[in-house]
This record gives C-alpha cells, sequence and structure tokens, in this order.
C-alpha cells in the first residue's frame, strides 16, 4: 500500500508592524540565514526585522 500527501503544505506570513515587511514562511529570508520553508515558530528568538530592526514580537500574523 502507498501513501500520497494530497494535502498541500500550508505556510503561514507575518507582517512587521511597525514598517510593514512580510515573513513568508515558504520563502524565508535568504540573505537572513532563514532558509525557504523556516516556520515562524522556528524563528530564532533573537532575529531582528531586516528592514526596522524591530524584534521577532512587533510581527503579527497575516490572516488575509
Amino acid at each position: 500500500m502507498t501513501t500520497t500527501l494530497d494535502t498541500p503544505i500550508e505556510f503561514k506570513s507575518w507582517i512587521c508592524l511597525i514598517c510593514g515587511w512580510i515573513y513568508n514562511e515558504a520563502e524565508g529570508a535568504p540573505n537572513d540565514g532563514l532558509a525557504p520553508g523556516t516556520r515562524w515558530v522556528d524563528v530564532p528568538a533573537d532575529w531582528r526585522c531586516p528592514e526596522c530592526d524591530v524584534s521577532k514580537e512587533d510581527f503579527v500574523l497575516s490572516e488575509f
């Protein structure tokens, strides 16, 4: 018996409240050491927004 994964992987996006920069889990942030597919929960706590240098705490989940 073979099993296939027909359900696409759901990636989320997080938006910086200060500058509007968007972190997309599917794309990651390779220039900042975050490979494509890196989940928000796996982004280091000391990571900073590449545009305005605020902390991860200043991001909110995009729900649109």
